[in-house]
């Protein structure tokens, strides 16, 4: 009954994590996160992987916030941040279970810091390092299907970077070359008469 439970759950957080490297709004990102997150904390309660669980749960507290971004001043916003990685890392000493720890505590201090931003960009980017880092943890606890879903996601973020970020900016100065290009035969033009 566990691992049919721990199995649903797996599947869940690939379906979450997936969606929300590939939503183009900020906020129903961040909403579809905070989803996954409490998800894979049930999950990662359910393998024992206690570290994985507390900073889930910190991460769908920390999603619920940042959706909110606009509700907060700068420095109220900044003292978030800063409040949020200090936990990260007290939950990583609080729940030291070796080396291994360090991997899901790396995942979401890069990620915090991506999700704090409100470049979609770097939410694309935190899906490659939170697939590495959180991937490589599950391996230890032994969460293929866990891992198989990073690996995924990992996929996915480096797909969708190049195909939003990279390509997309290339055609965005393709297109502004080519305006620039028109205007100035359209000026030979005018200027030849």
């Amino acid at each position: 009954m566990r691992d049919n439970i721990a199995l649903i759950l797996s599947i869940a957080v690939f379906v979450t994590l997936v969606a929300s490297v590939c939503v183009k709004r900020r906020r129903l990102s961040l909403s579809i996160q905070a989803t996954s997150c409490l998800i894979e904390a049930l999950y990662s309660f359910i393998i024992g992987a206690l570290t994985g669980a507390v900073i889930n749960i910190i991460n769908f507290i920390r999603s619920g916030l940042f959706i909110n971004r606009d509700k907060f001043g700068r420095i109220a916003y900044l003292f978030i941040l800063l409040f949020f990685d200090a936990i990260i890392l007290a939950n990583c000493y609080l729940t030291w279970d070796g080396p291994a720890s360090l991997l899901p505590t790396i995942g979401s201090l890069v990620r915090t810091y991506c999700l704090w931003q409100t470049d979609m960009r770097l939410v694309r980017v935190s899906g490659i390092t939170t697939g590495l880092s959180y991937g490589a943890y599950y391996a230890i606890y032994g969460g293929w299907l866990m891992v198989l879903g990073y690996a995924i996601l990992l996929i996915v973020g480096i797909y969708e970077i190049i195909t939003k970020d990279v390509t997309g900016h290339h055609r965005r100065v393709a297109s502004r070359a080519s305006v620039y290009h028109r205007r100035l035969c359209y000026q030979e033009v005018s200027s030849r008469r």
